[in-house]
Order: structure tokens, then sequence, then C-alpha cells
């Protein structure tokens, strides 16, 4: 079957023990291996649109708490979704956005986990005390590769290629000033000025060689670094990471870093903290689903501990909000927290 790879693969990730989902296999960050011409990259195991969208419509169906909302459509016309908890206007509200970028996927898989989670006993409560608001595919016209310029230098098979950008080549996550691209206009006039949102976390992939302390990241987090960000807001934003960094680098196989990033207001993670006074994190996860370049692209056995470490994410921090302990959180982690840098190439 189409999907049973990544069944087996979300199998191992998502085995249940003492907290609500079990460590994959002891010290993954690394062993993922990189594509080098030989580990395989195939994009049919992941969700198309479609399926993505009969996935969300089937949660809708089952799950009372939840509600699907269109809130516009890509440049080719597709439907682009919101999927909301939102059982008191008065809570905490959360936004989860993933895949502005279409080739950086795996985000998407564990936001779809996710969700399907957040309708079983193990979530129980959790939606009294947060708001939850989940944009699932910013992108899918890039990540079904639907696009007016070609793709042929890429490097996955299966059923398509994925690029970064939307249709018309232009990188969402550089457009959060003009709003220029529809996807991005629909963002933020149908959810960012829609709902008071206290806090985002906008789930990217980097390249595969990134590193702290001499040990390949798992991902790297950072906070708004624009120098017209509300010094509270900033605050906000540092814990935010904290309860991120505190669930994903305890666990043994995850491994973050800081990341070196911009202080450009075209990226949401600033330029929504600026415009919005919302907390921002971004969270870049390690390696990408495709990609002409073969050092951004990690093999597909790397799949379950990145689903795994997305789902970690999401989960600790409705919790951490749910619970009010977010606002405990020491941040001082963040003033010895390695910025990461790229492992030198052995050739």
């Amino acid at each position: 079957m189409k999907k049973s790879i990544l069944a087996i693969t979300l199998a191992g990730a998502m085995a249940l023990s003492v907290s609500p989902f079990a460590s994959p296999i002891a010290e993954a960050v690394g062993n993922g291996p990189n594509y080098g011409g030989n580990e395989t990259i195939n994009t049919s195991i992941l969700h198309t649109y479609d399926e993505l969208v009969a996935n969300l419509k089937k949660q809708e169906a089952k799950q009372k708490e939840m509600q699907l909302e269109v809130i516009g459509q890509s440049v080719k016309g597709r439907d682009l979704y919101l999927v909301k908890y939102m059982k008191n206007p008065e809570n905490p509200t959360i936004l989860f956005l993933t895949q502005q970028h279409g080739n950086e996927q795996l985000t998407t898989e564990g936001a779809l986990e996710f969700i399907k989670h957040l309708g079983t006993g193990k979530m129980k409560g959790v939606t009294d005390g947060v708001n939850i608001l989940i944009v699932p595919m910013l992108n899918p016209d890039g990540a079904m590769g639907d696009v007016d310029f070609s793709l042929d230098d890429y490097i996955a098979s299966g059923d398509r290629h994925l690029t970064r950008y939307n249709a018309f080549g232009v990188d969402l996550n550089r457009d959060h000033v003009t709003k220029i691209q529809p996807e991005t206009k629909a963002l933020h006039d149908n959810v960012m000025r829609a709902y008071d949102i206290d806090y985002m976390i906008d789930l990217h992939h980097q390249g595969s060689q990134s590193e702290r302390d001499g040990k390949l990241v798992s991902g790297s987090i950072l906070y708004p670094t624009t120098p017209n960000v509300d010094s509270a807001v900033l605050q906000k934003s540092k814990k935010l990471g904290a309860v991120v960094f505190d669930a994903v680098d305890s666990t043994g196989w995850g491994h973050l870093g800081k990341y070196n990033g911009g202080s450009a207001e075209t990226i949401s993670r600033n330029g929504i903290a600026v415009e919005y006074d919302i907390a921002t994190l971004l969270f870049e996860m390690r390696g990408m689903s495709d990609h002409s370049n073969e050092s951004a692209v990690l093999g597909q056995k790397s799949n379950g501990y990145l689903i795994k470490q997305t789902i970690t994410t999401l989960d600790a921090t409705v919790r951490a909000i749910a619970d009010r302990s977010i606002e405990n959180k020491d941040i001082t982690f963040w003033d010895t927290l390695a910025t990461q840098n790229t492992r030198p190439s052995d050739e």
C-alpha cells in the first residue's frame, strides 16, 4: 500500500509508553543517512494534498471539538485549511504553521498525527485550557510540485517532486510584509487578524549537516531577532523556546541548536511578532523531503524520529500553555545555547 512504509515508521515513533508518545530508537540523531546518491528518497510515502484533506475531514467527523475552516486558496486554486480547537475564547491560543516551504513535509506529517491524538483520551482535558490553531500545509502547490518552473534537478523519486516555493516561484516566508502571494494573504487576513493568537511556532526543515558541540542536531530553534519586537513578546517567545528545548533535548535522541537567523521582518518569526505582538518560535527540523542539493536531503529512515520530534513539540507546548507552566519557564539556557554551525565536509 502507498503509505505502508510511512505507517511502519510511524508505528515505531508512536508506540505509547509513560509519556503520550514514546521515543524512537535511542541516539537517533545522526543515524538517519544522508542521500549521498544511495539512500532512498521517495515522496510517494508522504501525504499528497488530497490525502491530507481527506485525513482532516475524517478527523473533523470523528472529533466533536475539532473544526475545519478554509482560509483561502493557493495560486493553483487549492483550498488552504485551518484546524481549530476553540473551546473557550478566553484561553490563550497557539498557532502551529507548517509547510510554508513545500519540500519541508515531515512537520506536516507530525501535525496530522498530533491532530489525530487530540481526539483520543490521551489528550483529555488539555483543550479545556488552551485554544489550538493548526495550518497544516500553507504551500500545497509547492508540496505537490504543481509549479510554473522546472523541477528536473530535484532528487526524490515517487509520484511528485516537492519544492520550497509556491507556484509562482516565490518564497512564502519572505512575504510577511507585503503579503502579495495568495497563500500569505490568506494566512494574515483569515488567521492572524481573525483570531486572538498568543503564541506561534513556525515549523520548517533545514539542511542535514548542522551541528552543535560537534554533534549533528535534530533541529534548531530561534525567537524573533528583529530589534522592533516588544520586550514582553520577546520574553514570551523565549519561554516558548524553553518548553520546546526541555521537551526535545532531554529525550536522548533529540539534540537542538540555536538557529543562525536574521532580523528581516519579511520572515514570519520576526514580522508576525512585530505586527501582532505574538510570541513566535522558529523550529527548523533536520533535513528536507526533496531538494536539488544533496546535502539538504535526508534518507527516509530519518522520517520516524523527525515526525516524532514534531509531535513532541506540539504536545509539550499545548500542555505547558494549558496548565500555564510556560509562564514560569527558565529562559537562561538561551544565554549558553550554542549557535549551530555546518559540519565541515569530509571531501
